[in-house]
């Protein structure tokens, strides 16, 4: 297998099959019963198998974790033969049929399907899933992997298996009759693949009763998951998050179905797909690079790398209102023949599927060019993040149409200039302080005026390295501050405990119901990523990140390193707090937008001088992805660059990850809490609210772990200084 930029590499020598099964048992799991005091150890509560289809998303039978939601199981997974097992508990999200009459089961009735997601991040290989119907597979031969015990131990199968015909037609979502190997006990839950074209087809579900052999259910059946109850709009990170709260911070919040499992699932299956195939420090290969090696050319017309490209740039835009407004898209197209399906298409990558299966001879391009096209001009709410996703499956739209004739090409332009002008009359109704169409959802951790805050205070003992001096206060709205507590030679290494005591009282003095007080962190600029939000003050307490929000300020502004060398040589002080306070000014009236400074699709870049940040918009709220990953002479002053540049409001990630994490999920996840913030005012408690799904194990929150936010209000000082004191 060939290596391309941004999939990783196999540098040629290993044959694609042997590829295709290190993939398929690097995201194989077995799944086991759980319960206090019992990790799964051998095959102790062994129950079946899964693969994750997304990331924190396992899928299985229904049969293997009960058929029970809400229900809890372990899932022991290892994304490599290098690394240690992993075991994390899982909650079985879905599964389908909904309910079951135990009491005259004598077999689990299809389509026998179950989703289980993560309560915490681990790192994990996805398989690929074909956007194709199972029933289109009919021949041939398929590669299977799941777990089985032997002699009392799990042991990891994997083989082939013949597919000898379907159960239940073309058009029902027809079961594969596989064999004629025999499937032990254990193996049911784990993937079917398509070895020809890389891709899952199907779930194994369950063995013959007579001889060998067993039968696998197409795994669009999950089309038929029922929609959450509650299509309507949500206040953002409410207090206590429902079951069915699942896609919060997302642009879908307005549109109908945003709740949507289905939708939750695939549009993540397909953006990490989408962004393996960019630049990574992985040497694995992506399944991409796979596919291509294997020859594989979706629908006749599309690259392996094009198709990931695309689905992920649909996975990017709200999903369709309806299966019928799908249809009505796809009904529209030219030269197609569309048979009735069952399941019926229900997101854009099933639109997608269908076109491959039914383009007339050799016309699947055109017809791939004109459905993309018409999702991109679809009626949606024209939110910034949404317009971005727009403009990029533009630019797909246009690299690949340089395969039409000129008169396609002229039409497509001019249906994306109608288009935009379209949107143009969109958004000269909108306020242009706020940016935005519609209301604002209400900030439920908005501070009030006469809200108490807590301040704590370090300095660093410069003199004595991994030591600091601290203090923690209570701040009235009248500026009035009251030290509770003063601390002298403290370690850093143990500084939340002697904090514990002190940090409860100030919050027993300032705390509301309903409403608890910030706490403000004032550090040296040395110690301005010091992990304050994730500490627990007392065993069994969840971080204090997750029980209020909790703010960065940087104590010592005016001992910042001078500017001399790359710190920004020339800079006035005068010029950088004008340019500070007028920031801010900026960010709290009008629309904001991150910008992701020390990392490209994947390539870790050194942080721009301070010169070319000053140059950044106005409304830019500085992004690191990577804060801790040091590559570059300049990384250790990353954040220093930002406070001395003039900024009072970022966000990054203390990077912890293993270098075969992909980081698009943190770029899109920082940019949509950016776009769902009216103004930066709002940005604490959103962040406080991502915090909480952490603490909660919520997946859809997984990509902000080790977030933390930079707040400092040039207009309301520390304590110490000359200037008048307000309340943070």
């Amino acid at each position: 297998m060939t290596a391309r930029q941004g999939g990783g590499a196999t540098g040629g020598r290993v044959p694609a099959q042997a590829v295709l099964r290190e993939l398929v048992l690097a995201a194989t799991v077995r799944i086991h019963r759980t319960g206090a005091g019992h990790p799964p150890e051998g095959a102790d509560g062994f129950l079946g198998s899964g693969f994750f289809i997304a990331p924190s998303w396992v899928l299985t039978c229904a049969h293997v974790v009960g058929g029970e939601e809400g229900g809890e199981v372990a899932v022991v997974c290892r994304s490599d033969p290098s690394r240690e097992q992993r075991v994390v508990l899982g909650e079985v999200a879905a599964t389908l049929p909904e309910r079951v009459d135990r009491s005259v089961l004598d077999r689990w009735p299809d389509p026998d399907l179950a989703l289980v997601r993560l309560r915490e991040p681990v790192d994990h290989e996805c398989l690929y899933v074909s956007e194709r119907q199972a029933s289109h597979y009919t021949e041939g031969r398929v590669f299977y992997a799941g777990w089985a015990t032997d002699h009392g131990q799990p042991r990891l199968l994997d083989g082939f298996l013949a597919v000898e015909g379907a159960i239940g037609g073309w058009s029902a979502g027809a079961q594969l009759r596989l064999g004629p190997n025999d499937l032990p006990l254990g193996v049911s839950g784990g993937p079917v693949i398509d070895p020809v074209r890389g891709e899952v087809v199907g779930v194994l579900k369950s063995r013959a009763d007579h001889g060998a052999g067993g039968t696998s259910i197409g795994v669009e059946r999950l089309r038929t998951l029922p929609p959450a109850p509650d299509a309507g709009a949500h206040d953002p990170y409410p207090h206590a998050p429902r079951h069915d709260d699942l896609y919060q911070v997302d642009p879908y919040r307005h549109a109908p179905r945003h709740d949507d499992l289905y939708q939750v699932v695939w549009h993540a299956h397909d953006r990490y797909h989408r962004d393996r195939q960019r630049p990574t420090d992985s040497g694995r290969p992506a399944w991409s690079d796979l596919q291509a090696e294997l020859g594989a050319r979706p629908g006749r017309a599309l690259s392996p790398y094009q198709r990931a490209e695309l689905l992920g740039r649909l996975a990017d835009l709200p999903p369709p209102d309806s299966t019928r407004g799908l249809l009505d898209i796809l009904q529209a197209l030219p030269d197609l023949r569309l048979p009735a399906q069952s399941p019926a298409p229900r997101g854009w990558r099933d639109g997608l599927g269908a076109l491959y299966e039914n383009a007339r001879q050799d016309g699947t391009l055109p017809l791939v060019v004109d459905y993309a096209m018409r999702v991109m001009t679809a009626e949606r709410p024209a939110t910034p993040f949404v317009l971005d996703a727009e403009e990029a499956l533009w630019e797909w739209i246009e690299q690949v149409a340089t395969g039409l004739d000129g008169g396609r090409r002229s039409e497509l332009a001019r249906r994306r200039a109608q288009h935009l002008g379209e949107r143009r009359r969109e958004q000269s109704g909108r306020d242009p302080a706020d940016g935005r169409t519609g209301s604002m959802a209400r900030d439920p951790f908005a501070r009030s005026a006469d809200q108490l805050s807590v301040l704590l205070e370090v300095v660093d003992r410069a003199w004595e390295p991994g030591h600091c001096d601290w203090s923690v206060a209570v701040l009235r709205p009248d500026g009035e501050v009251t030290r509770l507590a003063e601390g002298e030679r403290t370690g850093l290494a143990g500084l939340a405990a002697p904090l514990a005591e002190p940090l409860f009282e100030a919050f027993r003095r300032c705390d509301e119901p309903e409403r608890p007080a910030p706490l403000y962190a004032a550090l040296p600029h040395r110690m301005l990523d010091l992990p304050v939000d994730e500490w627990r003050l007392q065993p069994g307490a969840g971080p204090l990140g997750a029980e209020r929000p909790v703010l960065v300020r940087c104590a010592d502004r005016d001992q910042l390193p001078g500017e001399d060398g790359w710190y920004g040589a020339g800079l006035a002080d005068d010029d950088v707090e004008s340019d500070r306070r007028e920031r801010w000014q900026w960010l709290h009236t009008r629309r904001v937008r991150a910008e992701v400074l020390d990392c490209d699709d994947g390539v870790r870049r050194p942080v721009p001088d301070v010169v070319v940040l000053r140059g950044l918009a106005p409304g830019t709220v500085p992004v690191l992805c990577r804060e801790g990953d040091r590559r570059y002479e300049s990384d250790d002053t990353a954040l220093l660059r930002i406070v001395r540049a003039g900024y009072g409001v970022a966000l990054w990630r203390r990077w912890e990850r293993h270098t075969d994490s992909v980081c698009g999920e943190f770029h899109r996840g920082a940019r949509l809490v950016l776009d769902d913030a009216a103004d930066a005012g709002q940005l604490p408690g959103l962040v406080h609210g991502l915090r909480g799904r952490l603490r909660d194990g919520r997946a859809e929150a997984f990509w902000a772990g080790g977030i933390a936010i930079l707040y400092d209000d040039p207009h309301q000082p520390l304590p110490g200084t000359d200037d008048l004191l307000e309340a943070p």
